[in-house]
């Protein structure tokens, strides 16, 4: 269920923190004094070998992993195209990114910002006027984007089965968002955090009213196209990966046993704007670099995406939403407007996305200096499940601490 995927992906996050900083040791990037950003260990190709070695495996089926930036490169491949042939890996391979996608969004929105179409302190529903209900207060365009709006998420899929019962099925945001609006709002809008698909199905809304387009003609016109994305696309409802791409495939227990369902051809309508783009490693690492150094979002408004919302009095990191149903109780804030911080040693941070859909894993993360760019696409054979993702923090072990 959506809802879940929101708890695990902030349990994802602090994970991941945790499990590089044991790994890269407390000490071993650890700055002379606290004003300096501890150096980078060179590029570690056999670090990073082995990180994706043994695949295919019941973990995954295949990995792509690109690591750039100024430092240093590398790029390799495993495991296997499609289960049953002996079709290799390619490194150009297509693959769905999941909540990568959010990005993009935030960037739109951004850029909508900076040429003052929209305001991103104003209400939401100035904008879209009548979409949310008129007992929800007043939620910013900026809450939207940074996970602190409250808004809940509908329920829309009791289960695994559930969901690969509807895999060709449309979902629209208007139906979305009916489906959320019969919801409460869990908190004050700004005063706590929460990961959830709700707030980029507005934004994507936002987007359309405000420039007339679809969706995906405004994300491809403003980004995909100006920075040569070739093989980047929103595909909408269109459930296929046109092009070279890697099977994905979960793993399904029931009374028959345990076995691997091809997954490949699936509709991402119940993702949208939050979930549904499609790209390749070479095609995000190309958007990482151009974004990192302004040429996406200005950067009077990039700095929005390097910035995790902070409690408007005490001006602390907020916290992640405490209610009964999520686990995070009193974990601060760690998304921005898009992206997510990660401090992989004392001094050495990280900014990124990751996404899951079921039979893909994908991340980006990067420092904001751009010394280390990192993007992988992992064919997660339970890429939705709770808990972390441990053939994804090899991966990111190898690339940061050699």
């Amino acid at each position: 269920m959506i809802t879940r995927t929101g708890r695990r992906l902030v349990r994802v996050v602090s994970g991941l923190t945790l499990a590089v900083v044991t790994a890269l040791g407390a000490g071993a990037l650890a700055p002379a004094n606290a004003a300096d950003t501890p150096a980078l260990p060179p590029v570690n190709p056999t670090a990073l070998r082995a990180a994706i070695a043994g695949l295919p495996s019941a973990e995954a089926t295949a990995a792509i992993v690109r690591v750039g930036g100024t430092s240093g490169s590398w790029t390799g491949e495993s495991g296997t195209a499609e289960l049953g042939t002996n079709r290799p890996v390619s490194a150009n391979a297509r693959f769905r990114v999941g909540s990568i996608t959010k990005v993009f969004t935030a960037a739109v929105v951004l850029q909508l910002a900076a040429e003052h179409k929209v305001e991103l302190d104003q209400p939401v529903q100035r904008y879209l006027p009548g979409v949310l209900p008129a007992r929800y207060p007043d939620i910013t365009v900026g809450q939207l984007l940074n996970h602190t709006s409250g808004l809940p998420s509908p329920d829309l899929y009791t289960g695994l089965p559930d969901q690969l019962a509807h895999r060709f099925s449309v979902l629209t945001p208007q139906r979305y968002v009916e489906l959320l609006s019969r919801k409460d709002m869990l908190f004050t809008p700004g005063t706590q955090q929460h990961y959830s698909n709700s707030g980029y199905f507005l934004a994507g809304m936002l987007i359309e009213k405000v420039t007339g387009h679809s969706y995906e003609q405004e994300v491809s016109r403003r980004i995909f196209q100006p920075l040569g994305l070739r093989q980047t696309s929103a595909p909408g409802n269109d459930p296929f990966i046109w092009g070279v791409h890697n099977h994905g495939y979960q793993t399904v227990t029931d009374e028959s046993g345990t076995r691997l369902v091809d997954v490949t051809v699936f509709n991402q309508s119940d993702t949208w704007a939050a979930g549904e783009i499609i790209s390749t490693t070479a095609d995000l690492e190309k958007f990482t670099t151009a974004l990192f150094s302004g040429k996406v979002v200005p950067r009077p408004l990039l700095k929005n995406m390097f910035t995790v919302p902070v409690h408007p009095v005490t001006h602390q990191p907020l916290h992640a939403y405490d209610g009964d149903d999520d686990p995070t109780t009193g974990k601060a804030a760690v998304h921005s407007m898009g992206m997510s911080k990660m401090e992989l040693a004392p001094g050495l941070v990280a900014w990124g996305k990751s996404g899951a859909r079921l039979g893909y894993s994908a991340a980006i993360g990067a420092t904001e200096d751009l010394s280390r760019i990192l993007v992988y696409s992992l064919n997660s054979t339970n890429a939705k499940a709770e808990g972390q993702n441990q053939l994804g923090l090899k991966v990111i072990t190898a690339a940061f601490a050699g």
